[in-house]
């Protein structure tokens, strides 16, 4: 999928990229690597595994009700999908949350790997999140296994730097995040920031009020980032690690822009 959207991007860009890739990508890309290291380290099970071993102890709610198996699998996607949502949710409303969230939000430029671009303890965290989600739901495996491959490919298929034509675009959003939908999301101004927070489907962000169509400066023109965190120096990967621990967090955390930031100013 990583290959698949980097040469869509390159053959049909969405936007003018203004950093060189090999100073984000290899940065980007050196993050991802240290996050699957910190999970393997940390973690003597994947959610997959979790499932299994739930499955043959009975352990969960789906474990103690009588559901036809495809039933059990698209309940299981379709509550993992709402629980990543109100998870980022949760990243965007704590200060503390987001000052490990920010990571993947002062990227500068939007392409496939902003996609994967994330802070080592928040992948920790979001893991421990899902480890505790298979107990007490129970899923059969095949429907984490599934969840988790979703969530990868939606992830960098609507970070995407890729240009869709309109008609497209609208039909899609209806049943996926599509990268317009998403970009939006990562704007300079918080009230933009603060909404489409769907990974794999749109539905929660239109059924909860955090949706928003289309950015309003437009596609070529919005600024991406932050506003704390804007020279190619905080890109590298040394920077990114100690992000959390510079600055104030900032006027993005919801319920808690200051005057005058709410719009970016």
């Amino acid at each position: 999928m990583l290959a698949l959207m980097a040469a869509w991007e390159l053959a049909a860009p969405r936007r003018r990229q203004e950093i060189p890739r090999l100073l984000r990508w290899s940065n980007n890309l050196a993050l991802v690597a240290l996050d699957a290291l910190c999970v393997r380290l940390v973690f003597p099970v994947a959610a997959v595994g979790l499932a299994a071993v739930a499955q043959q102890n009975g352990w969960g709610l789906l474990n103690v009700v009588a559901l036809p198996g495809w039933v059990a699998v698209v309940i299981a996607v379709l509550v993992f999908d709402f629980a990543i949502y109100l998870q980022h949710v949760l990243f965007h409303a704590v200060p503390a949350l987001w000052r490990l969230h920010r990571v993947h939000h002062a990227d500068l430029e939007f392409d496939v790997t902003t996609g994967l671009r994330f802070h080592p303890v928040e992948i920790l965290l979001s893991m421990g999140i899902k480890m505790g989600l298979v107990m007490a739901l129970g899923p059969p495996a095949v429907a984490v296994l599934l969840f988790e491959v979703l969530l990868n490919a939606s992830a960098m298929f609507n970070h995407s730097n890729i240009r869709l034509p309109h008609a497209v675009d609208a039909a899609l959003r209806l049943v996926v995040v599509t990268p317009d939908m998403h970009r939006v999301h990562h704007s300079v101004r918080p009230s933009e920031t603060n909404s489409n927070f769907g990974f794999n489907v749109p539905w929660w962000d239109r059924l909860l009020g955090t949706y928003r169509a289309q950015p309003q400066g437009g596609h070529e023109g919005m600024t991406l980032g932050i506003e704390q965190f804007r020279t190619t120096r905080d890109l590298w990967l040394d920077r990114m690690l100690a992000q959390p621990l510079r600055g104030r967090a900032g006027g993005y955390a919801i319920n808690r822009e200051r005057k005058g930031e709410r719009d970016g100013g």
